[in-house]
């Protein structure tokens, strides 16, 4: 596939016959929002709902079982999460397309949905033309992101990433557990939480324990 396109693009669609029909697997853990993407879904002419999942797991059985032409795959679920599910789905067809559909705009969050080969990543409150082009384009081999997201990547490639000891670290502040805990969890000293707080901080540009934990979930470096 090619560079990841911005925006919205138009794509005509003539009308389709049975062969043209772009077979969708929805995945969400909400049913009314999946009810809703299938009833837009449905009412294309070139587009079809072959089934739908709830979580991971479900999501795995129901595309080895109909290998749909394209997955609609949201991030947070319970067991299985959308990304863990995006990687093995391509583990079992590494020509699999599947678009990220989430609420979360953090561009890490992005970034590992897009590493483990999703070829979309849209927000949930993109208008539904948005999401029938995205699910046209990338059915064509393209790949979509949604510009909010491209946005945040671009803002924060530069900087250097959280690591997963900096990222275990702020979940267990996120629980509200103190230095000293921390550090015996880790086995560690005190001394040496602190300073990984302090390098948390630049890294995330922020002051306190409390905006590192809202700086952290919002760009989807830890989820609580």
């Amino acid at each position: 596939m090619g560079n990841p396109q911005i925006g919205n693009p138009e794509v005509d669609v003539p009308g389709a016959c049975v062969a043209d029909v772009i077979r969708v697997l929805v995945v969400d853990d909400h049913p009314m929002l999946r009810d809703g993407i299938v009833g837009l879904v449905d009412r294309q002419s070139d587009m079809r709902v072959v089934g739908e999942a709830a979580d991971g797991l479900q999501a795995l059985e129901a595309f080895h079982r109909l290998r749909p032409d394209l997955t609609l795959m949201d991030i947070q679920m319970p067991g299985l999460d959308g990304v863990a599910a995006i990687e093995r789905i391509r583990g079992l067809d590494h020509r699999a397309a599947v678009i990220v559909l989430t609420t979360y705009p953090g561009d890490t969050l992005a970034l590992r949905a897009l590493k483990a080969g999703a070829s979309g990543y849209l927000l949930k409150n993109c208008i539904r033309k948005e999401l029938l082009d995205t699910i046209r384009s990338v059915h064509a081999g393209r790949r979509i992101l949604a510009p909010e997201i491209a946005q945040q990547i671009a803002l924060h490639a530069l900087e250097e990433p959280l690591t997963e000891r900096e990222r275990a670290i702020l979940l267990q502040v996120a629980e509200g557990r103190a230095n000293k805990d921390i550090a015996r969890r880790m086995s560690v000293s005190p001394d040496t939480i602190k300073a990984c707080l302090k390098t948390i901080y630049l890294k995330l540009d922020v002051g306190d324990r409390t905006q590192a934990v809202v700086a952290a979930v919002r760009r989807g470096y830890i989820e609580i």
